[in-house]
């Protein structure tokens, strides 16, 4: 009897110790399955501050090869694993997002390229809008450039005329 109640209580015991360690596995994929979604499109938001730093410093080599950078970001972002609302925002807005990113790698002339920042920062503001960003996001507007750009910090640094008019425009949203 006693020998049935040892071996009944090390069953239980196998049993319970195995579900612990499969539902602590279930949990770490989970934790890595969003981490893997919620970088997704991080790469592309972290290239896209790229070209605006860049454009910021008036440095059109520098803002071309941070496009190259941005292409190479969305052409690896993985549809199947966005979420259903990034994934509409995504489809509606990618084609413009490369051919922006392109027409600014292709170029060194700082005015194409911040003429093209425009669009570009429209179809990342579509995209940010609808996913939830570890961080606040500004989107920033330039009366004289009559554009939007988007920036992880609340002053105002211009990529429409850089160091000539750093300053100029407001915050008119903040996404969280």
């Amino acid at each position: 009897m006693k020998k049935s109640i040892s071996i009944i209580t090390a069953i239980i015991a196998f049993v319970f110790t195995s579900n612990t360690i499969q539902a602590n596995a279930i949990k770490s994929e989970s934790r890595t399955t969003e981490i893997i979604e919620a970088s997704q499109l991080q790469s592309v938001y972290d290239a896209y501050f790229n070209v605006k730093d860049a454009l910021i410093k008036s440095d059109s080599k520098l803002t071309s090869a941070k496009a190259t950078a941005l292409l190479t970001a969305i052409t690896a972002v993985k549809m199947d694993k966005l979420k259903s609302n990034e994934h509409t925002v995504w489809m509606k807005v990618v084609k413009k997002l490369t051919a922006d990113a392109k027409n600014i790698s292709a170029t060194t002339d700082l005015k194409k390229q911040r003429e093209t920042f425009k669009s570009l920062s429209k179809s990342t503001y579509d995209l940010i809008k609808v996913s939830s960003p570890d961080q606040p996001i500004y989107k920033q507007y330039c009366p004289m450039a009559d554009a939007d750009w988007l920036s992880k910090e609340k002053a105002v640094k211009n990529p429409y005329y850089g160091s000539s008019m750093l300053t100029c425009g407001n915050v008119v949203e903040t996404i969280k």
